[in-house]
């Protein structure tokens, strides 16, 4: 699936309802989501994607497209930008997502952990963990409202969050919620490798199962992808 992630041909996937990205700053994550973005909605004639993003960060650190995608594209009026400031901006828009007459193929949220202030969730659950409390919290409140939307058709939640070591660091928070996780390491001479770490229900570590990873760099205003691997490991 890490093809979906590129300008290529790939399939349209939906064995997993939620998803995340997870690498170290400035690895091109707001671009692999908007390209992830773009072709949820190339793969879905009369479908809307939810792109859900702090205004501010977005207007200073634009994402950058694959080469050959035209930026006038009408695929692009399907994608819709929702800008919020905190966590309670996407706990109120996934509240009240089951009013929705028709839902998107996929939500996506740009770094879902700058919304939560360590500070205001330690004060507010009036414990030294806040912040982890808040964040399962709306996760419960996601997967509530994509299990729901997704009893009428297919809809993804895909969302990234930024990490400094080898593992996303909410990863013992995000494995009780999520159905995948993807990562990005540097190669250390100007790349990244995204790696799909596959389904997070039902490992064992005994299966040898094949994964794909894909090697991509961010470079004159462009993502672009330099190769897609397969792996053969434990899982």
């Amino acid at each position: 699936m890490v093809e979906r992630f590129f300008s290529i041909n790939s399939p349209n996937l939906h064995d997993n309802s939620m998803m995340l990205l997870s690498g170290p700053p400035s690895s091109g994550k707001t671009s692999l989501l908007f390209q992830f973005a773009f072709n949820s909605v190339v793969h879905a004639d009369d479908k809307s994607v939810v792109f859900i993003c702090n205004r501010r960060k977005l207007g200073n650190k634009p994402p950058f497209l694959s080469q050959g995608i035209d930026p006038s594209s009408h695929v692009f009026d399907r994608i819709e930008m929702k800008y919020v400031d905190d966590e309670e901006g996407i706990n109120k828009f996934f509240a009240a997502f089951h009013m929705h007459d028709t839902f998107p193929v996929s939500v996506i949220i740009d770094d879902l952990g700058e919304f939560f202030d360590e500070r205001n969730c330690q004060q507010r659950y009036r414990s030294p963990r806040g912040r982890e409390l808040a964040i399962a919290r709306t996760l419960a409140l996601c997967r509530n409202a994509i299990n729901h939307a997704n009893e009428t058709g297919p809809c993804m939640l895909m969302f990234s969050d930024t990490h400094h070591g080898d593992t996303p660091r909410l990863f013992h928070i995000y494995k009780r919620w999520l159905d995948s996780i993807f990562t990005i390491k540097a190669d250390g001479v100007g790349s990244f490798i995204l790696k799909n770490n596959g389904s997070l229900r039902g490992s064992c570590g005994l299966e040898m199962v094949r994964t794909k990873s894909a090697k991509y760099s961010v470079a004159l205003q462009y993502l672009v992808l330099e190769g897609i691997y397969e792996n053969e490991e434990h899982r």
